[in-house]
């Protein structure tokens, strides 16, 4: 992996994880079953609870070792709420998550600790997420010295290491974020998460605050690690255009639901449900793997507060029936195409 620009190789040198196997039965490091997560609305002087907002309403997924799965739909569909849902950030209102063998929402807080050991996040706003008071070395190395206890020159050593795989000179350790561009900041970011040597590393739209430019180095970086040290991804994005060369498997989510799931290859080639063949073809021509017109989707997105029985997508569809107002379709593998799953009657 090359960068150019100063990259200095430290004494200290990461290991890489060699074990592929995994300790839970099914083949998966994570999965998600019927995930809902529900904030509750009050009014009143005695702040009643008078309903619910449903930002995760029934998810299901699967990711296997050394995967990444790409959880994508519209801002405010709820996917950073499963990222947070997942490692407890976010209270769960029901359903279970499998880390391995562990089950996260039942967990106590000796096994929750483990859990965000080797759980790491990468967050949207590279800008936001480093504190300004802190040297880059001190940002890196805190999670190093509050899990693992490490200290002195074994700290510096790592600090040094993680700055180099991540393009950035070991020199940088002593400087703070404003002294930083946006791409080298969100380097810095991948350089904190890779700290603990996680399992499962969670990107929250990594790259839409950055130029297009740095997007894709940013985009090859994280890809180049998955490849060195194993690691398995939850992408969170909206721009299919950066999922379709980035991920392995993709879920579509709309209003806290999922859609559509299937491979990149399936969902880019034979979109199904009308919200992804929206999506898709909102992707500028170059970059599409299908022609065809333009789909402009009607509407505007129903509130959460007050959102329309049966499937949540009918008040847009064009190919909405009777039973698309009755009703939410099930999630379910077409009988022509094996992996693919969509959520549609006419589908």
């Amino acid at each position: 992996m090359s960068f150019g620009g100063g990259v200095m190789t430290p004494p200290y040198k990461l290991v890489k994880n060699t074990n592929q196997n995994m300790a839970n039965t099914n083949g998966y490091l994570l999965r998600v079953d019927d995930l809902k997560t529900y904030f509750p609305i009050k009014k009143g002087l005695m702040r009643r609870t008078v309903g619910h907002v449903k930002a995760v309403d029934g998810v299901n997924f699967e990711i296997r070792k050394g995967q990444t799965l790409g959880l994508v739909g519209e801002s405010g569909c709820g996917k950073t709420t499963v990222a947070r849902s997942i490692i407890r950030l976010v209270p769960a209102t029901a359903g279970k998550i499998f880390f391995e063998q562990m089950e996260v929402l039942s967990a106590d807080k000796a096994a929750l600790r483990k859990l965000r050991r080797q759980v790491s996040l990468i967050f949207q706003d590279p800008y936001g997420s480093l504190n300004p008071r802190m040297t880059v070395g001190n940002s890196i190395g805190e999670p190093l010295k509050i899990h693992r206890g490490v200290t002195g020159s074994e700290l510096t050593e790592r600090i040094a290491a993680l700055l180099s795989k991540v393009g950035l000179a070991p020199e940088h350790i002593n400087r703070y974020p404003h002294e930083f561009s946006g791409g080298q900041r969100q380097r810095i970011g991948v350089a904190r998460a890779l700290a603990l040597e996680p399992k499962l590393v969670i990107c929250d739209e990594p790259v839409s605050a950055l130029d297009v430019s740095i997007q894709s180095q940013i985009l090859n970086l994280l890809n180049d690690l998955q490849q060195e040290f194993g690691l398995t991804y939850l992408f969170i994005a909206h721009d299919l255009a950066v999922v379709k060369f980035f991920c392995d498997i993709v879920a579509v989510m709309y209003m806290g639901k999922i859609v559509e799931h299937a491979t990149a290859q399936q969902l880019y080639q034979n979109p199904l449900h009308p919200y992804t063949r929206a999506l898709i073809s909102a992707i500028p021509q170059t970059e599409r793997s299908q022609g065809g017109r333009r789909t402009i989707l009607r509407g505007e997105v129903p509130s959460a507060l007050n959102p329309p029985t049966g499937c949540p997508f009918n008040s847009r569809c064009p190919w909405r029936q009777p039973n698309c107002l009755m009703q939410m379709p099930a999630l379910e593998e077409k009988s022509d195409c094996a992996g693919h799953f969509v959520a549609c009657w006419k589908c």
